[in-house]
């Protein structure tokens, strides 16, 4: 019997035509964690049936169910990973194998499109222009605010993450820069998804995205204004 090492996170909501894709690509030793955030295509039950451990959260939203999954996570590291199909999970030791060795604290997945039309160009310009201020806010050498990422769980726990939305990721990255970890960044396949998005795959969920990391970067900026302020500096 392998053990598990591993724990992957895998927000869902009705995701049940990509699960048996995804779940059958799970490495040895990685433990999918699925959380059911009000699928009514019968996801969480087909999970279940395919060997992953079910997690259900109630309360709507990407980061309440990343949260909820890290909160049921064992394993010494955690990877999380979206259950759409668009990325594969033979790629998760990519983002993973670093953390082991302990040559980085954070690893992002960098989304390369496997064809044309996996990344809408509204998606795209998108993080292209977030990932150009992330840079100059933090200094780390960051090209896509990736879904598919690892770091190990009593960290990411210690950083105290409240987003329950879209900005989840956003938050993670940006405690993790403040916190001086070791972040890199990694080439991952991204290939069109399985079934309708609810996030980046279109224009208004694209919006709500922008709208909620906006909104973080703006509570950032105060952040860091108010600790040059404390320590006696010029603003």
């Amino acid at each position: 019997m392998i053990s598990t090492r591993v724990d992957v996170v895998l927000p869902c909501l009705n995701e049940a035509q990509a699960l048996p894709w995804i779940l059958e690509r799970m490495p040895a030793g990685y433990r999918a964690i699925v959380v059911d955030n009000g699928s009514t295509d019968g996801s969480a039950a087909l999970a279940r049936h395919l060997g992953a451990h079910v997690v259900h959260e109630r309360r709507r939203g990407f980061g309440a169910a990343a949260h909820a999954g890290l909160l049921a996570a064992t394993a010494p590291i955690v990877a999380f990973c979206d259950a759409d199909a668009s990325m594969d999970p033979r790629d998760l030791p990519l983002v993973v194998d670093p953390i082991t060795a302990d040559e980085a604290d954070l690893v992002l997945g960098r989304r390369r499109p496997t064809t044309r039309n996996a990344w809408p160009a509204h998606a795209r310009v998108a993080n292209t222009y977030l990932s150009w201020r992330l840079r100059r806010i933090t200094g780390v050498n960051i090209h896509d605010l990736g879904p598919m990422r690892a770091a190990r769980r009593e960290n990411v726990l210690a950083l105290d993450l409240h987003d329950r939305r879209s900005g989840y990721p956003l938050e993670m990255f940006l405690g993790a820069a403040a916190a001086n970890w070791r972040i890199r960044e990694v080439d991952t396949g991204y290939a069109p998804r399985v079934g309708r998005s609810k996030v980046t795959g279109t224009a208004r969920g694209t919006l709500t995205a922008i709208q909620d990391m906006s909104a973080l970067l703006r509570a950032d900026r105060v952040d860091r204004n108010v600790s040059v302020d404390r320590s006696g500096a010029r603003s």
